[in-house]
């Protein structure tokens, strides 16, 4: 079944001029981009985006992170995407990331991860809109 999910690639994959190769990842990996746009989060857009961790201890790095440069935006689409996209990302954690995986090639840290995926359907709904609303 076809299915959409939202992708980003950071800040840290893009100071590291690697939008090519991620991109070129994406489409071998069978996915169309449906949209894709260059942006810069301010902090209340990035608190914004990630208020599902606020309570959490790493909010406030996250979030300061997310809006220290540019990142890449883009709405997938293919069968399976939610699920495909996470396992092209690798584990959240660079180190833990398995080889051949976007995190293990271009990730420093479990912040600093160079990509990010929707994890369910509700949540790619939620993340598709806050970026791309129709």
């Amino acid at each position: 079944m076809t299915e959409r999910t939202l992708a980003i690639i950071k800040p840290d994959a893009v100071k590291k001029n690697v939008i090519g190769r991620i991109v070129q990842r994406i489409e071998e990996e069978g996915f169309r981009i449906v949209e894709m746009r260059l942006v810069h989060l301010s902090k209340d857009d990035a608190k914004g985006f990630y208020i599902v961790h606020k309570d959490r201890p790493f909010y406030d790095s996250l979030t300061d992170f997310m809006s220290s440069g540019d990142a890449v935006v883009m709405l997938l689409e293919r069968e399976d995407a939610i699920a495909t996209w996470r396992k092209v990302m690798g584990a959240t954690d660079p180190a833990k990331a398995a080889p051949g995986t976007l995190r293990h090639a271009y990730g420093f840290s479990i912040e600093r991860n160079a990509v990010h995926g929707s994890d369910a359907r509700e949540t790619a709904a939620w993340e598709i809109n806050h970026f791309f609303k129709s």
